[in-house]
């Protein structure tokens, strides 16, 4: 379970940490597990909160929920991303950019209206079909920054995300999106396709605008793609509440 452990701590501000050596590299298949545990967490307080306040209100802090417990570490990623992005002129601006801890206007808005679009379309979801798509989009957006890890090509200018993506092997990057599928579509059934199709455009976006901005994914394309990949599943859902569709098991 040492993997699960190096996940976890990796992912969310979860204290399972030991002290010991850890394998990053040999976690990966992992992420999409945390994912869903994440997933279900924030679908348990949504499901608790909308008993006792409106919707919106209860969408608002279970997505809150999230980011604590995950210590908005993708988050942050998206932030860089976009203020890198929208903000340098060149190669060389933008990878400095990537450097600064601070956020511009682009990141804080890239920041707002990700949370302000998962919260609305958490917000048009019964309590049970918002379950069962968070567990999805936390899943399957964790298992596509694993195949960008292995697949993508890595930015020049290195970084942490860059160094994991190096020890990725190809029996690890399947296993992760395996288990991603497998944990998905126990949740949504054969509506897995589209959401799968939801994170493939995202993680796909992201990296062909890395490539062609700072010549490959660095760490922070990584957060990114998992933000837009959770924010697409979760319009995916809303669109399912829009036409009453009911899930096959819950029949």
């Amino acid at each position: 379970m040492s993997g699960l452990r190096t996940a976890t701590t990796f992912l969310t501000r979860v204290p399972v940490d030991n002290g010991k050596p850890v394998d990053m590299a040999a976690s990966l298949p992992w992420f999409p597990v945390v994912g869903a545990l994440l997933g279900l967490a924030v679908g348990a307080s949504y499901a608790g909160l909308v008993l006792v306040v409106p919707p919106s209100v209860a969408a608002a802090i279970a997505i809150a929920v999230g980011v604590i417990v995950s210590g908005a570490f993708h988050h942050d990623g998206l932030a860089d991303i976009a203020d890198a992005f929208g903000g340098g002129w060149n190669r060389e601006e933008r990878l400095a950019i990537l450097k600064d801890s601070r956020h511009g206007t682009y990141g804080v808005m890239a920041i707002v209206l990700a949370v302000a679009i998962q919260v609305v379309s958490l917000a048009s979801m019964p309590p049970a079909l918002a379950t069962c798509v968070l567990v999805a989009a936390h899943s399957l957006s964790r298992g596509g920054c694993v195949a960008l890890m292995r697949w993508a090509p890595p930015s020049p200018a290195g970084g942490m995300g860059v160094d994991y993506a190096r020890k990725v092997t190809a029996t690890r990057a399947f296993t992760a999106i395996g288990v991603a599928l497998a944990v998905s579509t126990v949740a949504l059934g054969w509506y897995v396709p589209i959401a799968a199709a939801a994170v493939a455009v995202a993680c796909l976006g992201t990296a062909a605008l890395a490539v062609r901005k700072i010549g490959g994914i660095v760490g922070d394309a990584l957060g990114a793609a998992q933000q837009v990949g959770e924010t697409l599943v979760l319009v995916v859902g809303s669109s399912l509440a829009m036409h009453a569709v009911a899930l096959p098991w819950w029949k």
